[in-house]
């Protein structure tokens, strides 16, 4: 049978030769047990909190493609700590026949999931509350809780034994006066961007290396975050100001303010960088310039969720990759040039010429003849590639299902002339599982896709420009607004002899999704769309006209 291994080290351990042991045994295993090993999935310094490593979404998606029949791994705990998850892993390789095998626990059921599972994450709560107990014990000594602040080394020490010491921190004296700087220029009304600007100019390495921007600055002063809300920087260290959670759609960490009565604060007087006067000076001027916060609560969530500007997100600078950003009530600049001052992109556009530019360019450009007979040509050989695929697959379901419905006609006969039910229930259950498994793959089979029609390109520039017409009603700009956005993937904005060139990338996916007439609402559903653009290949990557 085939097999693969995955294998996997956290990144509480740190070590790669972790990996290599994993495979080793279960080669070992494979072996003795007469398995074929046909490939290797790992994922390197990944938490087993979290089931978004790479290497477990590609050993499930080659899984669903049948390319093997069994899974090895040491243990249940190197897929995932997280019951969620490896209940999910479990139903996704079951259905699609394959076996999960573990070296410590064997061919893994249902009962492994809930028991093991359970374990694993009660591991996983045991260990985060014996290290923010260590944390705290660090803290309370007047160490670090964790992190390099700004600012500061870390001092690697160790006890007669033997033992490291962790948490003691020394003054950075280049840095420190980099920060001292920071507070002295801010308190003498210089703003966040601008102290970033000279910082970059002046060539001073920001936190981790990269170039200073205006939120490292000002950061949040709530959440004490930012060069100028540290009060480490003053001798007060406080700890546990945030929690970070999980997002379990996502696996990112989530940060959340504690109450402040949960807030570990101690005195460490020689960490101080700053005077106090200094401190409190900066401090009075962020209560002056401090804005009140906006209400929003009388617009529809929707409203709030949009972005506020047709094109907001996809405008990129062609210089230095950054973003397009308001800089005034109608002009966009680069943010990276005005907020870091490290792009040399100083030209702006106007709000209404770039909006008029870019419906120009999908209403007269974008659906040239040349290309769009490149794109039916690779649509259409695509789409029946697929559908014969999908054909082959649904009748060769549709003959199974009729040979395993026979089968389990033929076990009830037997049951009736006599056969203990005994002998034959196991039989009876596989059958059963094969054939709702079976009927779920017919039913959910898509249906054939249309053809595109001979006039799509007329079709495209109307629709277009109806949607532009309806972008200045009261009646339709909602939906106006999110269907042209579905047409672009990116507007870059190229600087060419004093002057800005606008690149337009359009999504020829979504302009077939736009024209489609077709009553089935799942036809051209933005999934299959989706799969036909990364498989067909260059004739469906987004198209780029310079306007």
């Amino acid at each position: 049978m085939r097999a693969v291994i995955y294998a996997r080290y956290s990144s509480d351990s740190q070590r790669e030769a972790s990996i290599e042991d994993q495979v080793r045994v279960c080669e070992d295993y494979a072996e003795k047990v007469g398995l074929r090993v046909i490939g290797y999935y790992s994922d390197y310094a990944f938490s087993g909190a979290s089931l978004i490593p790479p290497g477990i979404q590609s050993l499930l998606q080659d899984c669903k493609a049948d390319k093997c029949e069994i899974v090895l791994a040491e243990a249940l705990d190197r897929l995932s700590r997280d019951q969620e998850d490896v209940a999910r892993v479990h139903k996704q390789l079951s259905f699609n026949g394959v076996k999960l095998i573990t070296l410590a626990e064997g061919e893994i059921n249902e009962l492994h999931i809930g028991i093991k599972g359970t374990m694993n994450a009660l591991f996983l709560k045991d260990l985060a509350a014996k290290t923010r107990r260590g944390l705290r014990g660090r803290v309370e000594q007047g160490m670090s809780g964790g992190g390099r602040a700004y600012g500061y080394d870390v001092v690697s020490k160790m006890t007669a034994e033997g033992m490291p010491i962790r948490g003691e921190r020394t003054i950075n004296a280049t840095e420190a006066a980099v920060v001292t700087t920071i507070f002295e220029r801010y308190a003498l009304g210089a703003s966040p961007k601008a102290i970033a600007q000279q910082l970059n100019a002046d060539g001073v390495p920001g936190p981790q290396g990269s170039a200073w921007g205006p939120s490292t600055i000002n950061g949040n002063a709530a959440r004490g975050t930012g060069i100028l809300n540290n009060e480490l920087y003053v001798g007060r260290l406080v700890w546990n100001r945030l929690r970070y959670v999980k997002n379990p759609e996502t696996g990112k960490r989530v940060s959340r303010l504690n109450p402040e009565i949960e807030w570990i604060t101690h005195e460490v007087p020689h960490l101080r960088v700053v005077p106090e006067n200094l401190w409190n000076k900066v401090k009075s001027r962020q209560e002056d310039v401090k804005r009140p916060r906006q209400v929003i609560s009388d617009l529809p969530f929707w409203d709030r969720r949009r972005p506020r500007y047709l094109f907001s997100g996809l405008m990129r600078c062609g210089t230095c990759g950054g973003g397009y950003s308001k800089i005034s009530k109608d002009l966009f600049g680069c943010s990276t040039a005005r907020n870091k001052g490290t792009c040399s992109n100083r030209l702006n556009i106007r709000k209404d010429v770039l909006e008029a530019t870019v419906l120009d360019g999908l209403r007269h450009h974008l659906m040239a003849p040349e290309l769009f007979e490149e794109f039916c040509r690779e649509f259409t050989r695509e789409l029946n590639r697929l559908r014969l695929k999908h054909q082959a697959s649904k009748s060769s379901a549709e003959a199974e299902l009729q040979k395993v419905e026979r089968d389990i006609r033929r076990i009830i006969e037997a049951i009736k002339a006599g056969v203990p039910a005994l002998t034959i229930k196991d039989e009876l259950t596989d059958l059963e599982t094969r054939k709702e498994r079976l009927v779920r793959a017919i039913q959910e089979a898509p249906d054939e896709e249309p053809l595109l029609h001979p006039n799509m390109a007329t079709l495209y520039r109307k629709k277009v420009a109806d949607l532009t017409e309806a972008l200045h009603t009261k009646e339709g700009p909602g939906e106006a607004f999110d269907l042209i956005r579905s047409l672009v993937e990116e507007i870059t904005l190229v600087p060419e002899d004093g002057e800005l060139k606008v690149e337009l990338k359009g999504d020829l996916a979504g302009i077939l999704q736009l024209c489609s007439t077709s009553k089935s609402p799942s036809s051209l559903s933005p999934e299959r769309l989706e799969q036909v653009k990364l498989v067909a290949g260059a004739g469906f990557e987004p198209a780029t006209f310079r306007l």
